[in-house]
């Protein structure tokens, strides 16, 4: 049987385990999640493991990146589950603290952070959202203090965001961003496809079939501006609200016009009933 790992609530001891592995002379690295733990999550931690000698993965429902009118009270919250799931994954450690050991009374912080956190995608539907991550990011990379972190592209803006914020912030952590894991038919796994009804969860993956068709055309020479206004299109028959389809530089998240601005990211989000789904793809 697995050993199940260690669980720590506190920052202090957080602080013990982690001094005692880098006693020993330990790599460390970290994985951040909100819980709700899938697939595509568990692939971030055996990635982890073929980067350090021992894995942390959090688990924090972060309140200050969701709004008011958002899921942060029915967000799903599945920590006996989790735990089983990291002790299967040989996970080492849990870092699973509270609102309050986060964000102690008095707290009075944020991060404000621009470039890639201002490019007119999740920013501009989310306004609050980047602040809320840059400053839980940067509280994780101090408290772990990993030698390397693991990202999902999937939230791919958030992954920019945080490449920069360490990068600014001479953070001495390497971010590295893991492929999405996917259903069958191409649905990026997330936390919120709970949310999805039996009817929206069959609509769901036209978005991934849009991106690939529309990256397909795009690397074929065709106009993007048309090939974008034509997947949004697709995107709304099949009962969608788009909020965006956009191609950028994979990098900055600059806008491109042709091929040749490149490297390419597309990137949608849209809503089906009540649940908002993002996704990206490479061109």
């Amino acid at each position: 049987m697995a050993k199940r790992p260690t669980v720590v609530h506190t920052v202090s001891a957080l602080r013990r385990e982690i001094a005692r592995y880098r006693k020993d002379g330990k790599s460390i690295a970290l994985v951040p999640t909100m819980g709700a733990l899938h697939a595509g999550h568990l692939a971030l931690v055996r990635e982890a493991q073929k980067r350090a000698d021992l894995v942390v993965v959090s688990i924090f429902v972060n309140p200050t990146q969701f709004a008011p009118t958002e899921d942060f009270g029915s967000y799903p919250r599945t920590m006996k589950t989790d735990v089983a799931a990291l002790t299967t994954a040989k996970a080492d450690l849990v870092w699973a603290p509270s609102p309050a050991a986060m964000y102690p009374e008095g707290f009075a912080l944020k991060l404000a952070p621009e470039g890639p956190a201002l490019a007119g995608l999740e920013d501009k539907f989310r306004p609050h959202f980047f602040g809320g991550v840059a400053t839980v990011v940067a509280k994780l990379f101090t408290q772990v203090t990993p030698d390397v972190a693991l990202f999902g592209q999937k939230d791919y803006q958030q992954l920019r965001v945080v490449t920069q914020m360490a990068k600014d912030l001479d953070f001495p952590v390497k971010v590295v961003g893991i492929a999405t894991v996917r259903e069958k038919d191409g649905l990026a796994m997330s936390s919120r496809n709970v949310y999805l009804s039996e009817v929206e969860r069959r609509h769901a993956p036209v978005l991934y079939r849009t991106m690939k068709t529309c990256a397909a055309r795009i690397k074929a020479g065709e106009p993007i501006a048309m090939v974008l206004e034509e997947g949004r299109g697709h995107i709304k028959q099949a009962e969608f609200a788009v909020d965006y389809l956009e191609a950028r530089n994979a990098l900055t998240l600059a806008p491109v016009s042709v091929l040749k601005d490149g490297p390419i990211r597309l990137l949608v989000a849209a809503k089906i009933g009540k649940t908002r789904l993002i996704d990206n793809l490479a061109v």
